[in-house]
């Protein structure tokens, strides 16, 4: 199964770690990170899209994505 998720987070290095986590885990970058400011935090926002290729299971809606 191929498997995508959005990572996000405040403009911090708890984004670069939850980045780092998920690379650890295998995941892949999928295209440029976002950064964006969020008017109700008043702070800027990163965004980063990964991927991931899991052989010999089958997606369904109930795969817990940060499980893998």
């Amino acid at each position: 199964m191929k498997l995508y998720r959005f990572l996000s987070g405040p403009d911090d290095s708890s984004f670069c770690h939850k980045v780092t986590a998920a690379l650890n885990k295998g995941w892949h970058l999928f295209g440029s990170p976002t950064y964006a400011y969020d008017k109700q935090t008043k702070s800027m926002r990163c965004g980063q899209a990964v991927v991931k290729d899991v052989e010999g299971h089958d997606y369904g809606p109930d795969t817990k994505l940060s499980d893998w």
